[in-house]
């Protein structure tokens, strides 16, 4: 069982050999990296290129661990004990599967992902150490234990938001992707917008690489930034003259797409005052 991407996915040497090695380990691939790298898209790609069902699991700063076993709703089963329902003698009624016990519950090997898993509070992780490693936990009220039928391949997403502990990240394989040079960024577009003019690419990159570099910038353009840009240049049907910004620092066009804070749209704002004050 080998990932190598998909025709809708560029995946690095360096990725593809992380998911196979973690695959092979049969430890939880903890992914890395700036938002709007592909880290979420990754696991679902994993699944696509393997042909696995996936089960998706996305964290929220309220989501406890818990969750992800099971929850028991005692709220109900007081309300129909009251009410004399049949169904309140069977407490199995009352649990409701979490995203774990659906993995855990599948007759065939899927991938599990666990995604953004920063946002939680700290504890998360540590409380999902020996369910993750066992590939097994309790159910207290009704005694039972669930085990994972198929050991599924399971991919942990972090935007690097909190540092995650130290016994958990010993449980994982860890991969940290890295933002795409020139020539992978090329490679990422052709998939998405196959045959796009290589002087209207080439303009748009260059242009794209010199925002991300610019000194003071608080949020760097991301891959899915840059290419809901490009669909926006073309659905306008811009050519790379149209890109020609009035001074080195202006803003560029169709600029919402990105710069996402009025702190960068500022910082270009000011650059280009500074700019035309120097002519």
């Amino acid at each position: 069982m080998k990932f190598n991407g998909t025709d809708n996915y560029v995946a690095t040497e360096d990725l593809t050999v992380a998911v196979n090695a973690a695959v092979t380990l049969e430890r939880p691939l903890l992914v890395k990296g700036e938002p709007g790298t592909g880290k979420t898209e990754l696991a679902k790609q994993v699944a696509q290129g393997l042909g696995l069902k996936m089960v998706e699991w996305n964290i929220k700063s309220t989501t406890k661990a818990h969750q992800g076993l099971y929850e028991y709703d005692a709220v109900s089963r007081l309300r129909d004990s009251q009410l004399g329902e049949e169904r309140v003698h069977d407490v199995r009624n009352y649990i409701k599967k979490g995203k774990l016990w659906q993995a855990f519950d599948s007759d065939e090997k899927l991938v599990l992902l666990i995604d953004e898993i920063d946002k939680a509070d700290i504890e998360f992780p540590n409380d999902l150490l020996q369910e993750l490693d066992k590939m097994e936990f309790h159910v207290y009220e009704t005694g039972e234990t669930i085990r994972a039928k198929q050991r599924p391949i399971i991919i942990i997403t972090s935007n690097n938001e909190k540092e995650l502990p130290d016994a958990f990240l010993r449980r994982c394989f860890f991969h940290y992707i890295k933002f795409p040079d020139a020539e992978t960024m090329k490679q990422i577009v052709d998939v998405h917008f196959p045959g796009l003019k290589p002087q209207l690419l080439t303009t748009a990159l260059t242009q794209f690489y010199e925002i991300r570099e610019t000194p003071g910038l608080k949020k760097k353009p991301s891959t899915s930034e840059v290419l809901d840009w490009l669909k926006l240049l073309l659905a306008e049907d811009l050519d790379p003259k149209d890109l020609v910004r009035n001074g080195a620092d202006a803003l560029p066009k169709l600029h919402g797409a990105l710069l996402k804070n009025e702190q960068d749209v500022h910082l270009f704002e000011q650059l280009a005052f500074m700019a035309r004050r120097q002519r």
